[in-house]
């Protein structure tokens, strides 16, 4: 099982950066998948989370209206878009995988089963 991140980098306030979630070895139309950013001295954060069936989705206050989750199951891939970037978005990004949809408690990361290696997002002029 792997989930492989990538799109992340340096952007100025006010940039877009979208991120992607490359994953392998299980059958990803089964699994609800989530993003979570850690940023330095904080708790992991859940800031998006995409359903497996209906693809119904779930934002982070901090970040709804800005940041777009969708999914490509064909392609085996989750995306984060991310526009109107602030010096806060600043953090790494996980996407992780639990079996079924999202649901209430979809900011527990604890849920999820597989992860992957992270990528770094950096706001800042």
């Amino acid at each position: 099982v792997q989930l492989v991140e990538s799109g992340g980098g340096l952007v100025q306030p006010g940039g877009s950066l979208r991120l992607s979630c490359v994953t392998s070895g299980f059958t990803l139309d089964y699994y609800a998948i989530a993003w979570f950013r850690a940023a330095p001295g904080k708790e992991r954060e859940g800031v998006s989370c995409i359903t497996n069936s209906d693809h119904s989705t779930n934002y982070a206050t901090s970040v709804k209206g800005r940041f777009t989750i969708s999914r490509d199951n064909a392609k085996n891939t989750v995306y984060l878009e991310m526009n109107s970037l602030k010096p806060e978005d600043t953090a790494v990004y996980y996407c992780g995988a639990d079996l079924g949809y999202c649901g209430p408690n979809w900011p527990d990361y604890v849920r999820y089963d597989y992860w992957g290696q992270g990528a770094q997002v950096t706001v800042s002029s």
